[in-house]
């Protein structure tokens, strides 16, 4: 076996010198794709906010929304189909989290929301900042109708109510079964 040689020569290590191939022009496009539709640009501000008195109850209604809606909501009737907790996170993170939520909540038909956002006992407190921004961030999407502050029950000036106008899908449901009763 001393008089063996090897048939080929192969490195035990790898080339380090090798190029690396840059991305083709399909890959950079469906790169392109998938990040533009994967993910909606959040609009929401992240820019001052005038602090609110941290007593202040808080409420915001679209032009045209009833009264009666208003009222029933800020009486804590309507069902709470989902709820997001904010406390003690970061502000960025907040901001995603409340955009990612109103958008899922929307696309699955959800009308009534709660977001419990805390509320400080000075108006500069971190919690009463974060109230702050939950109030301007939510007049900021048109899905939202409506919206105030919650019964005690459910976190009374620390959380809110939410009211998201109807889905495109739901209100097509609603149309037809008008129709019927008419025929």
């Amino acid at each position: 076996m001393a008089d063996v040689t090897p048939l080929v020569r192969r490195a035990a290590k790898a080339d380090s010198r090798a190029a690396r191939r840059s991305p083709s022009e399909a890959q950079l496009a469906r790169r392109a794709n998938a990040e533009a539709s994967g993910q909606e640009t959040n609009f929401l501000s992240d820019e001052f906010v005038e602090l609110l008195p941290h007593d202040q109850p808080l409420a915001f209604r679209r032009d045209g929304i009833q009264s009666g809606l208003f009222d029933k909501l800020s009486h804590g009737r309507y069902a709470i189909e989902a709820q997001l907790h904010l406390q003690r996170r970061a502000l960025e993170q907040c901001r995603r989290e409340l955009f990612a939520f109103i958008r899922d909540a929307h696309s699955h038909q959800l009308r009534s929301l709660l977001i419990v956002h805390g509320r400080g006992r000075e108006d500069a407190s971190p919690a009463n900042v974060l109230r702050s921004y939950v109030a301007k961030w939510l007049a900021q999407f048109d899905e939202v109708q409506a919206y105030c502050s919650a019964q005690a029950r459910h976190g009374g000036l620390g959380a809110c109510y939410v009211v998201l106008r109807k889905s495109e899908r739901a209100r097509q449901l609603n149309r037809e079964r008008h129709q019927q009763r008419r025929g």
